[in-house]
């Protein structure tokens, strides 16, 4: 896997109020993002519920996606708090910078 530019420009934290994953999109609640709801931003580290998990929340940052996306797409939570690529009206949590398969950890950009 090559490395990938990771560029957090402000990074906040949230008490996770469940088992967190690294590189997921984190909701307001201190939970993984749900499906096609508006995130605070991404984990940057995986951490166990009533921690707290430092997010990025502007940025370059990195997600994993759960399905094919292309660059400039813009992307949305799954259930699992992964990136999919907004189909009709879902709220855009951030915009892919490459292209990536399911499993793939992929750029985005929050914040423009």
């Amino acid at each position: 896997m090559n490395n990938k530019l990771y560029k957090p420009i402000l990074i906040d934290s949230i008490r996770a109020q469940s088992n967190i994953p690294q590189h997921r999109f984190i909701g307001f609640d201190g939970n993984i993002c749900q499906a096609s709801e508006k995130a605070l931003g991404v984990s940057d580290v995986s951490i166990e519920f009533g921690e707290y998990v430092p997010v990025g929340v502007l940025g370059i940052l990195l997600v994993e996606a759960a399905d094919d996306i292309e660059i400039g797409a813009e992307v949305t939570s799954d259930e699992q708090g992964r990136a999919i690529a907004v189909t009709e009206s879902e709220v855009v949590n951030g915009y892919s910078l490459d292209e990536g398969r399911e499993g793939d950890l992929i750029r985005i950009v929050r914040g423009i």
